[in-house]
């Protein structure tokens, strides 16, 4: 259940135009994790308490909203400002949508029980400091769409994924996330973020399993970032290179993302450290020959090599002399729209890859 929902939410996280969250499909995602938050009434209440109890969400439901149980919806209603009067049980609040340009302090007071908060597309410029004080249980929290430029001050520590993709964002600084051991999934595209921007110890305490920070100003692959992730997105930026300290702390990485880069080449012993990597993803950028070191990662399964300007490969470049040593054969490696000529491969550079595992046409995108 626990890598099911990871994956759910790396495939949100992959959305490049602003579409609305379906809140009842977060619900069901959620549903073994939504339980402790019903009220504790006996299994053998009536039909009429439930009755009673639906016409009392409507009586205490904001003005412009929609409420049911401990939903609360308010999205798409041209609001200037989080409603007043908010259930203190409500475990979902959705606001995406509207035209709240700031969070105040008392705007969520209360609200102990908020489990996830959807603030998308609205016009979001500032966040009080004590926006978030009531809120130690809150877990999904969505400010992508807006216009901030820092990140939000005292963040929860309970939360498990934040999204603050397509924000004016350009720094993120030192403590930005101090304390917050339980956030899995970091989003972050689309903000003006330079690697000058990163201050050192911006991640500390993280453990954070996906980050993404895509379509920004990245020249290089950030150092310092959580140890612990396994999934790493840096696509879609200025990197020109890939260098051997570059991955040396992130030992149980198993996807990386580098496409849609400026990358010339790959230093020689920067893919060591990386060990248990499933998929590397460097198409799309200016690569000339493969990158070295692939052979020696015995658990790699995909590989995305196409558009580049590969013109040759060696019969070692993805497979081990040792057969051994490979643990699990490469089920896909593309090397199309390279100007490789195929018929001069070897076949047996191919050795470790199983049945149409391999691309290699020059097929355009």
């Amino acid at each position: 259940m626990k890598l099911f929902l990871l994956m759910f939410l790396l495939l949100l996280c992959h959305g490049k135009p602003y579409r609305p969250v379906d809140i009842m499909d977060v619900m069901d995602i959620h549903d073994i994790m939504m339980q402790d938050f019903g009220d504790d009434d006996d299994d053998d209440d009536d039909d009429d308490d439930d009755d009673d109890d639906y016409d009392n969400d409507l009586l205490d439901c904001p003005r412009d909203c929609e409420c049911s149980l401990n939903v609360v919806r308010c999205s798409d209603r041209a609001l200037g400002q989080v409603p007043e009067k908010i259930p203190v049980d409500t475990a979902m609040l959705d606001l995406q949508n509207n035209y709240i340009s700031e969070i105040k302090e008392d705007d969520f007071k209360g609200l102990n029980n908020l489990y996830a908060l959807f603030l998308l597309s609205n016009e979001i410029t500032k966040i009080h400091p004590r926006a978030f004080r009531d809120m130690n249980k809150l877990k999904l929290l969505y400010l992508s769409y807006n216009m901030l430029t820092e990140i939000p001050a005292n963040l929860p520590k309970s939360i498990l994924e934040l999204r603050l993709s397509d924000n004016n964002i350009n720094r993120i600084q030192k403590d930005a996330f101090k304390g917050m051991m339980s956030l899995q999934v970091l989003e972050m595209t689309a903000n003006p973020i330079a690697n000058s921007g990163i201050e050192l110890g911006a991640f500390n305490d993280m453990s954070t399993l996906f980050l993404r920070i895509a379509e920004a100003k990245l020249t290089a692959v950030p150092k310092d970032l959580p140890s612990d992730l396994i999934d790493l997105n840096l696509d879609y930026n200025k990197i020109a290179k890939v260098e051997v300290e570059d991955f040396y702390r992130y030992k149980k990485l198993q996807r990386l993302g580098l496409e849609f880069n400026q990358i010339k080449y790959v230093e020689n012993g920067s893919l060591a450290s990386i060990s248990n990597i499933r998929e590397i993803r460097l198409d799309n950028n200016k690569l000339k020959r493969v990158p070295p070191g692939l052979n020696s990662l015995k658990y790699l399964q995909v590989l995305l090599l196409h558009a580049n300007k590969i013109q040759s490969v060696a019969v070692n470049d993805f497979c081990p002399v040792d057969a051994s040593v490979k643990k699990a054969l490469f089920n896909g490696i593309s090397l199309f729209a390279n100007p490789i000529r195929h018929w001069q491969i070897q076949p047996a550079a191919f050795r470790c890859v199983s049945s149409r595992g391999i691309h290699i046409g020059n097929r355009r995108k």
